[in-house]
This record gives C-alpha cells, structure tokens and sequence, in this order.
C-alpha cells in the first residue's frame, strides 16, 4: 500500500507540473523519507488551485476546499494535495480564519515544526528547505518555525504535537519551543477530547524509550496537568520501598508503560491508569503504605477519563475492565483450575497478562511468574479452556429446576466442574446438577 502512495504521490507531481504547475512533496513524508523512515502517509503541495487540481483529477474529494484541500484518490490508496498558502488569524484555536494562495516559502513559514516545513523534489531528490528543517533533523531537535508562541497560540494542539514528535523520534525540544509550551499548557483544556486522545496514543505506542520520554516532557511542559490531572497527582505518592523500590506511584506507572510490548491505545491507556486511584487510597498502616481498593476506584476514574477523551464504548470498556482487574493475576499460581480457564477465555486476557508482565518489571520484579503463566495458556486448547457447556438451562428445567437465583449458581459450578474434568460427559454433568440442585434447595435450619 504505501509503495502504491508513493507511486501516487510522484504521479500526482508530474501531472501538476506537466500541466505547468509547481508541486512538491511536503511535511511529514519529506522529513521521514530523509530519516530513512516509511512514512505513514504522502502529502504534496502546489501552486495550482484546488479548481485546477480538480480539472487535472476530476474523481478527486473536495475535503477542504476552502483552506485549499483536495484529496487524489487511486484504489486504496489517497494523496492530499494542498494549495500552497499563508493563513490569517485563529480565532478558534484550532483553524485559521481565512487563508490566502501564495508561493512555497510562505506556505512552509505558516507549518508547525521545522521539521515538518521542508519540501522534496520526487524526480530530483532535491530538498527545498526555507526554515531550517535538515539542520534540526541533524540536531534531532523539535523546534517551532518562527515564533513559538504564536505557533502555540493559532493551535494548541501543538504543544502536543510537539510532545509526540519528540516520543516518536526521540527527540528534545528546543528550549524556546519549551518555554512557549510551558507558558501556554493550560490552554490546551480547550482542545477536542478526540484530539487530544489522537495525539496521547501516539506517545502511548511510540517505541518503549519515547513513551516514557514523551510522557516526561508533557508533565515537565505542564501539559499532563491539564490534560491527565489524575495521572499528575500519583506524582510523589509514596509508596513501600520493600515492594516498589522504582519510586513513587508516578515513577512505578511511567516505568510500566514503558516495558509494554507493542502495545494497542487501550493496553497503554490502561497501564498509565492502572494506580490511578491509590492517591485517594493511600493509607499508612503499621509502618506500611497501603493502598485498599484502589482497583475499583481507579475503574470508576479510568471511566472518567476515557469520557473525556471521548474513546468508543469499546475502548473505554477494555481500559477500565483492565485496570479494575489488573491484580487479579498476582495469585494465578494458586488459582483453581476451572477458574484459570475461565480466565484465559476472556477476551482481554492476554492484554491483562500483558500489563501484569508489566507490572512486575516496573517494581523492579521479574517476568519468571508470567512466563510459567502463559506456557499454562499455550499448553490448553481453545476447546478446553472455552468448551461449550454439557448442561444447559433447558436442561436444569427437564430436571424440574424452576428458574430463579439458584439457576446461575447451578450452572456456575456444573461449568467450573467440567473445566476442572470432575464432569467429562453430558450423563456426569446432569448427575452431578441433580445433586448441586438438591443441595442448593435443601430448607436452611
């Protein structure tokens, strides 16, 4: 596919240019090409107007044809071909006002980055570079074009972005740049959920150095605090040196993160908020901090948070169900067999041994109990950890069982006796109801 866009993206160039325009590649795509990285995507930029682009590319969208915007499309794949322009005032914080068409250079001064504001000539390989883009790349330094803070102030999502850019790249940011976002943090409370969460899962699935890198500067830049007050205050929580000789809570969650593997937005999410709620739980008892409940408040919390963000019912479902649950496996190796299996056949299981894995290297633990965890998983079938059941609740009716609360209790333990194999055949498990029935039905003394 991204072989297909870049085959797009330099035919796109030649027909622009063939047509008598200026076109270039640009952003992104030109600073990962001279990083020697697949870029996620191919931009270009041209001096055609978007009504000329379209004369060229009849089948093209019309996504943003105000700011300039058209959008190729060829199979799968699709190429965003913008106007090269300079743009007025951002009221909103977010979109410029009004925009006008004009030549290369002063499309790059109104980009965000310098590393972002470079130009690729496809067919010579020749940059065009009018802010200083290849020198910060060398410097592996984020640095705003011109002035930081306005940069900040047209779209605060940019500090962010900043952020992300320096975790996905490991990177600093240039201290100007810093200062800017430092100042500014708390205007990004007024950025979309959905933005911000864009932003936060690139820096929770960046590579493991960048996450906790990134994650750093967000709170030295005062940007945690805004966006993730929860996760701020678990920042010198103390906690028993004897169990979690990392640090504090704060330390413990940002060590976490960073030994996930490979990790998916709700995974990361989860990790970050697994101790959420232990500021609120914190209790020194004979000489100990301890932290009861913590699991189920920082479910509720974790809700909240996901709300915020606007994650899907989906997301949000996943991140709290892992951090409601995510000590559950501290005692698998004393676990009953039928409630081992039934562990292993949630659908979140494997990201909850995950985290768990997690867990334990950030208190400074091993992965020896994970790892004899999962060949346990590895050893059964999918049949046996989630077979279906010998006995139903139409079953427990011909028995004469009326439904009612007994019913599930019935079930439960016909089930746990067949993962456990006290139960092997559909005659077995129906004796063994007859019995469980009987005794759940006996009358109390």
């Amino acid at each position: 596919m991204f072989v297909h866009q870049k085959q797009l993206a330099e035919d796109v160039v030649r027909r622009l240019r063939a047509a008598g325009h200026e076109a270039l590649l640009a952003g992104g795509c030109v600073r990962d090409l001279l990083l020697s990285r697949l870029p996620k995507d191919y931009d270009v930029a041209t001096s055609a107007t978007p009504q000329e682009v379209l004369a060229l590319f009849p089948r093209a969208l019309r996504v943003g044809e105000a700011f300039g915007v058209v959008v190729v499309i060829e199979d799968t794949s699709e190429i965003e071909v913008a106007t090269f322009r300079r743009d007025a005032a951002y009221t909103d914080g977010r979109h410029p006002d009004a925009v006008a068409f004009t030549d290369a250079r002063h499309d790059a001064l109104r980009r965000d980055f310098t590393i972002n504001g470079m130009f690729l000539d496809p067919e010579t390989g020749a940059v065009v570079d009018f802010v200083g883009g290849q020198e910060d790349l060398k410097a592996r330094l984020i640095r705003a074009i011109g002035d930081p803070r306005q940069r900040f102030l047209e779209d605060h999502l940019r500090m962010l972005r900043a952020v992300r850019f320096a975790a996905e790249l490991g990177f600093t940011i240039d201290p100007a740049t810093a200062a800017a976002a430092r100042e500014l943090a708390p205007k990004i409370a007024g950025v979309s959920g959905e933005r911000v969460a864009a932003e936060l899962e690139r820096i929770l699935v960046a590579p493991p150095a960048g996450r906790r890198h990134g994650l750093e500067l967000a709170d030295e830049l005062g940007l945690i605090e805004v966006i993730l007050p929860e996760v701020r205050a678990m920042k010198g929580v103390a906690q028993g040196p004897d169990v979690h000789p990392e640090g504090d809570v704060f330390v413990h969650t940002l060590s976490a993160v960073e030994h996930l593997r490979e990790p998916t937005l709700e995974l990361a999410l989860a990790a970050l908020l697994h101790d959420v709620g232990k500021p609120r739980t914190a209790v020194m008892r004979d000489g100990r901090w301890t932290f009861y409940g913590h699991a189920e408040l920082g479910e509720k919390m974790a809700e909240g948070v996901c709300r915020r963000l606007r994650l899907s019912n989906y997301e949000a479902g996943r991140v709290t169900w892992l951090v409601r649950q995510h000590m559950w496996l501290m005692n698998a190796g004393e676990m009953r067999e039928a409630r081992l299996k039934r562990l292993f056949a949630e659908g979140g299981f494997l990201d909850l041994a995950e985290l768990w894995r997690a867990d334990c290297l950030a208190s400074g633990g091993t992965a020896e109990a994970y790892d004899a965890l999962m060949a346990r998983y590895r050893a059964l079938e999918a049949a046996e950890v989630r077979p279906p059941p010998l006995v139903t609740g139409h079953d427990l009716i011909a028995l004469g069982l009326e439904p009612g609360p007994v019913f599930r209790t019935v079930l439960d333990e016909l089930y746990d006796a067949q993962l456990e194999g006290r139960a092997k055949t559909r005659d077995e498990a129906l004796a063994l109801a007859r019995k469980i029935a009987a005794e759940q039905c006996k009358p109390q003394p």
